[in-house]
Parts: structure tokens; sequence; C-alpha cells
């Protein structure tokens, strides 16, 4: 079991565009979020949030550090 492949999902942020600004963007266009690193942030895997993390910046990547998990209950 432990060679199954699952997708994990976080989600960083969700920003409202209009389609000209869709259309406007070009290979290497930077789209602003507001989230910024230290923000906590959700973990799921197959659509259940398994646990949280909080966004960090390492050298010129984006990445999650994983700060707990959920207990079952």
């Amino acid at each position: 079991m432990a060679d199954v492949p699952v997708d994990v999902e976080v989600e960083l942020d969700r920003k409202v565009m209009t389609v000209a600004e869709l259309l406007d963007l070009n290979a290497g266009s930077v789209i602003r979020m507001t989230r910024s690193a230290g923000e906590n942030i959700d973990i799921l895997v197959g659509g259940s949030l398994i646990g949280f993390g909080e966004i960090v910046i390492i050298e010129d990547a984006v990445g999650v550090r994983i700060t707990d998990f959920c207990s079952e209950d």
C-alpha cells in the first residue's frame, strides 16, 4: 500500500479575475495573491482534510511546512 500514489492538495489562495485579465496573462506572468509566508493552510488528500501547514519560502520556491495532522476521533 505504501507505493500507491495519492493526490495531495494545498490551496494557497484564490483570486477572482476578469476574462480580460486572464487573456493578458503570458508565460512568466505573476498573479499577486493576498496570502504570505507563515500563514496557516489546510492539507487535503483525496478531498479529505488530513492536516495543517504553513506557507514557507525556500530560496525562490514556495512550499508548505506540515505543522499538524488531524487526529482520528
